[in-house]
């Protein structure tokens, strides 16, 4: 069977690692460094926008930040130009050649963080990401909160005019300089940092790589004066050995800690495991899977994350959604012990089922980026034990206890829909959406990197933990084709096709990153499930309507995206990307998609418009009438 790598896109060729304890230590160190430097990118990547090699022998402080970049093993560095960093700009064309890292042009900061966001959801490795000045900062600002919910990691290197006043040219130097920039920014990245110095940047890089790589992932940020990186040297200063500057090891629970849940689960008779925020290792995933039966639990995963335990499962309860179904409650309800491995609203599911009865075990290191600005850390949890560890280290020592075997390893299967297609002539809604989207894509490996919010979990199963990838993590709009195109990076030679189902306002709130797709040919297949609304909010303005009895036929005003309708194919053709449609039926759609991954699997991305009725899932209507 092969072992799916997404970083290295080889069989049974996995990062460095050493083994501790029964469980495997995944390594950012200098081997993954010199893997990374030697990956060649793939569709002809490489020879775009190659430069005239420069024989200029001359180095500035940027040409030291390019260098410093290079050694932390990026792969790519997304940004959108500005003057704030023309130094590091021309540092990374005419100094490193723009390879290793290679420039990703975008055409908006917002879409430059979501391509990084995209890439670590399937990597678990974080892009570097170059934004102008605070203008650029404030553009990416709500991509980067989008990284910070989602436990993503992502370096993100900003710029300032000069600080020193004196060097400040007239009016536009004086806009884009800021006394504090990463104030903007700082409630919602795991550190930031302003140097400087040459000196104190190369330490200021070498500690965002470790803090960005450290479990509870997140973004980091640093900014970088323009005068630094326009000063002259004499000459390259020694550099760091990065190898030397890994981020920490795992932490590791204690014995005790580790014996009295096993003894918990041995003795439960009712065990629920809250399948969460775990990896998209498959070693994890099949240890995961082999505990489950070992000791007879139920689980329950979540929509809002990436698919963590296979949904087909005897085991599986529920429906993966962004609400608990009934099932689901009824499960936690049933359960005498649940065992969370870093869900991501554990006090919001005990309170949303309430009646709960069970002891309850936390595994999550989330508490350590709760902060007093955002309420992104969720309800506070009930909890009789917590393990502040990894939920996946946790996993593999609680299974050496209880002598449970390393389970078999995940196939990359074709992708599997749980219903079919319905008649041809169906009109599009999100069910008969996912039955014609299975259909189109019979006999593929798909990895889902984005479903709407309106998605019906019951239509598809998850059986690898490539098969879905979640959400956004901040639920804003505008994030999804952002997210597309770094995750197809990711996915790269891994035979796995990248595909997203995206709402149509987050498609054109983020329509500018089908450029960068185009220009440097990443293959992808984008359903825009377009229901020519902001659908969500007319859910909400059919509640208030009926609580303060009002008309409800007025909820449509000021939501429809229509009069005129937005053509979603044309804008997409308009940058260079494959666009279909609009299809309005299930054989229209079936066809659509058949002819979109014929195209994607010769190196082309692919918009469908595939208009849909407005409307949600039954259970998506109910979880968001019952939460309010």
């Amino acid at each position: 069977m092969m072992r799916f790598n997404p970083i290295t896109s080889r069989s049974e060729r996995g990062r460095p690692h050493f083994a501790q304890g029964g469980y495997l230590i995944w390594m950012a160190g200098k081997a993954s460094v010199q893997m990374h430097s030697v990956e060649k990118v793939t569709n002809g990547r490489e020879t775009i926008e190659r430069p005239i090699p420069s024989e200029d022998g001359s180095v500035w402080g940027s040409d030291v930040v390019a260098e410093m970049l290079r050694l932390t093993g990026v792969r790519y560095v997304a940004l959108n130009p500005g003057s704030s960093f023309r130094g590091l700009h021309d540092s990374l064309v005419n100094r490193l050649g723009n390879a290793d890292p290679q420039m990703l042009l975008c055409l908006h900061e917002e879409n430059a963080v979501a391509i990084a966001h995209g890439y670590a959801k399937v990597s678990g490795e974080p892009l570097a990401v170059i934004l102008h000045s605070n203008v650029g900062l404030m553009h990416g600002s709500m991509a980067i909160f989008n990284a910070w919910c989602d436990r993503v990691p992502v370096m993100i290197f900003g710029a300032t005019g000069p600080v020193d006043a004196a060097l400040r040219r007239p009016w536009i130097d004086w806009l884009h300089t800021s006394r504090d920039q990463g104030a903007l920014v700082r409630n919602f990245v795991k550190w930031d940092d302003q140097p400087a110095s040459v000196e104190a940047s190369i330490e200021a890089m070498l500690r965002a790589n470790i803090i960005a790589r450290t479990a509870p992932r997140g973004p980091t940020y640093v900014n970088f004066d323009v005068t630094m990186q326009e000063r002259r040297m004499d000459h390259m200063p020694s550099l760091p050995d990065v190898s030397r500057y890994r981020p920490p090891l795992p932490a590791r629970p204690g014995p005790d800690a580790i014996r009295q849940i096993a003894q918990l689960l041995r003795s439960a008779h009712s065990p629920l495991i809250l399948a969460g925020r775990v990896s998209r290792d498959p070693a994890d995933w099949a240890r995961r899977v082999a505990l489950v039966e070992a000791v007879g639990a139920e689980v329950l995963t979540d929509m809002k994350v990436a698919a963590a335990f296979p949904t087909d499962h005897p085991a599986h309860r529920g429906k993966p959604a962004h609400f608990l179904d009934e099932p689901s409650i009824q499960a936690l309800r049933g359960a005498d012990l649940i065992l969370s491995l870093d869900w991501l609203d554990l006090g919001g599911a005990i309170k949303q089922a309430g009646n709960v009865d069970a002891r309850i075990v936390q595994i999550s290191m989330d508490y350590q980026l709760h902060n007093g600005w955002g309420m992104e850390l969720q309800a506070l949890p009930t909890c009789d034990l917590h393990l502040p560890c990894d939920p996946d280290i946790a996993t593999h020592l609680i299974a050496d206890e209880l002598g449970v075997g390393r389970g078999d390893l995940p196939a990359d299967d074709p992708t599997c829909p749980a219903i079919g297609a319905s008649a041809p002539d169906t009109l599009l809604d999100v069910v008969a959406l996912a039955g014609a989207l299975g259909e189109g894509l019979a006999g593929e490996c798909v990895s889902l990197v984005r479903l709407p919010l309106g998605w019906a979990g019951e239509t598809w199963h998850f059986r690898h933990p490539l098969d879905y990838l979640g959400t956004d993590g901040g639920a804003g709009i505008g994030s999804g084709p952002g997210m597309l195109i770094g995750a197809a990076l990711a996915l790269q030679d891994s035979g796995r096709l990248p595909v997203a189902v995206l709402g149509d306002g987050d498609f054109m709130m983020a329509a500018s990153a089908l450029w960068t797709a185009a220009h440097y040919k990443v293959p992808f297949v984008a359903v825009v499930a377009n229901n020519r609304s902001f659908f969500n909010d007319e859910v909400h303005q059919e509640r208030v309507a009926r609580a303060r009895q009002r008309p409800v036929e007025n909820k449509w005003i000021g939501q429809r995206i229509g009069d005129p309708d937005i053509d979603l194919a044309a804008i997409a053709r308009a940058q260079g990307v494959e666009g279909i449609g609009p299809v309005r039926k299930s054989g229209e759609l079936v066809d659509a998609v058949r002819r979109a991954v014929a195209l994607a699997r010769k190196g082309r991305p692919v918009v469908i418009d595939a208009r849909v009725m407005p409307g949600y899932s039954p259970g998506m209507t109910a979880g968001l009438v019952r939460e309010g």
